[in-house]
């Protein structure tokens, strides 16, 4: 990105001032000059674009890690007011719905486990679905899939897959409201029949990390971590329910938005008004989605728990936290001074609520949420926790960001090689695709120790602790 263009408000945060000509709202980007001139152009101009839709609430922002993506930017945020015409936008949403991630911390230290980590590998390979339209062993005919689609990780429970205590960290303790499953396709469901308690393939995994550093003592006692502990990450979403989703309603909100005479600065930012009837379509829709990815999540730390057992019986694995990062969502905030109810878009990011919000569980009430930036295999990853500042509508980044696309990085990384490299370095990794490996390549990404440090500095969040990896599930 050429930051010639920007204007620098302070030493982390940069506007894109308007031209006399153009419509559109302030736009806001997070990060220091080399993350920004890392970025693509291709961000700049998104986030422009986002900044010229109707209903839009404060700024169009983009966070640390952003890069393009389709319509809106990967790491981009903006609130919109159904009050005063807003929109909502399945480009702002993304068609993985609701990709996000669940953090177990577990009772075992790195020594305890160093003799069995080969084992632990193999046996969480094979219990573990992995993969492109890789499917599971649960079936689920369409009625029983609409009882996913209202009861997400609620409904997981009942069914055996975890426990009632895992909900209270789950965000809107495990189920969102609003969802209408008429509002999916057959399609949609169709393609979710076999894949409920599956990891899918992309930039998707299962992670065993060790706590290596702790940057906040006492938020990392608030979330029970210390160095030398192992936890584990569990990162996917709604796999093909959510992507048909998207698809279907890009096409429907294209078209609503023809019919009201709303201009597209972007084909891709295919929208219609929250109070729509797409709008409200769309949002059930999603919500569905929403909760389908909770579901799956909660069968995947069962399998998880279950392989655990096996190789450690003395494990005990607790959900920290779980928290999407593809959503669109209904939440208060404050613009002017004014409290305003406002439907955030996250695309690639991640909602921060600030210490002292009453949607956080007690235990973490004092330290503010529980945040995951995921790093790619081999690079490491962080827990934060959202800052005080309470920016960009309690929100920041959700990982490194590719700094390459997977063209690229296939013409970069042979996959057998950088497992065989990664292993050197003490890192199992587990694949059905040394294609799929060498797309997710640690150097196809941003820095994930400039990202981390970079949205503290920035308030967005504070970093509690650095992890690395030492297994790693891949599709």
């Amino acid at each position: 990105m050429n930051i010639q263009q920007l204007r620098q408000l302070h030493p982390y945060l940069w506007t894109l001032p308007k031209t006399a000509i153009e419509k559109r709202a302030e736009v806001l980007l997070y990060g220091n000059q080399l993350l920004l001139e890392s970025m693509d152009d291709k961000v700049l101009e998104q986030i422009a674009n986002v900044a010229a839709l109707p209903g839009l609430a404060g700024a169009a922002m983009t966070m640390p890690d952003a890069h393009w993506g389709y319509g809106f930017p990967i790491g981009g945020v903006a609130a919109f007011d159904a009050e005063q015409g807003g929109i909502v936008s399945a480009g702002g949403v993304g068609f993985d719905i609701s990709c996000g991630i669940r953090f177990l911390r577990s009772n075992l230290n790195l020594h305890d486990a160093v003799p069995l980590l080969n084992r632990l590998a193999d046996r969480l390979f094979a219990a573990i679905p992995a993969g492109v339209g890789e499917e599971g062993h649960i079936r689920l005919n369409p009625d029983q899939l609409d009882r996913v689609l209202l009861g997400g990780a609620q409904w997981a429970v009942k069914q055996g897959y975890g426990n009632a205590e895992d909900l209270g960290y789950i965000e809107e303790n495990g189920c969102v409201n609003g969802a209408i499953p008429e509002y999916v396709s057959d399609l949609a469901k169709k393609r979710q029949h076999g894949e409920m308690g599956t990891l899918g393939s992309g930039n998707h995994y299962l992670e065993v990390q060790l706590v290596e550093r702790i940057y906040d003592q006492a938020a990392a006692q608030a979330f029970g971590l210390h160095e030398g502990q192992l936890v584990i990450s569990i990162h996917c979403g709604s796999r093909g329910l959510g992507h048909q989703i998207g698809t279907d309603y890009l096409v429907m909100l294209a078209k609503a938005a023809s019919r009201l005479g709303i201009r597209l600065p972007d084909r891709e930012l295919a929208c219609a008004p929250i109070k729509s009837p797409e709008g409200r379509q769309y949002l059930g829709a999603m919500n569905a989605a929403i909760n389908c990815a909770l579901a799956n999540r909660q069968i995947l730390t069962h399998l998880t728990r279950e392989t655990f057992a096996e190789i450690f019986p003395q494990a005990a694995l607790e959900t920290l936290f779980d928290i999407s990062h593809n959503t669109c969502k209904l939440e208060s905030h404050q613009i002017d001074g004014k409290t305003r109810n406002l439907y955030v878009h996250r695309k690639g990011a991640t909602r921060a609520f600030a210490p002292g919000h009453a949607k956080l569980p007690l235990r973490y009430r004092d330290a503010g949420q529980p945040v995951i930036i995921g790093g790619s295999m081999g690079t490491g990853s962080y827990v934060l926790a959202g800052s005080i500042t309470n920016r960009a509508f309690a929100s920041c980044s959700h990982g490194a960001g590719r700094a390459m696309s997977r063209n690229q990085a296939l013409k970069r990384w042979d996959g057998r090689r950088l497992i065989q490299e990664l292993l050197q370095q003490g890192i199992l990794i587990r694949t059905r695709s040394m294609r799929g490996a060498a797309e997710e390549a640690p150097g196809a990404y941003k820095d994930v120790d400039q990202v981390a440090a970079i949205t503290e500095q920035a308030g967005l969040a504070r970093r509690v602790a650095f992890l690395r990896p030492k297994v790693c599930i891949k599709g």
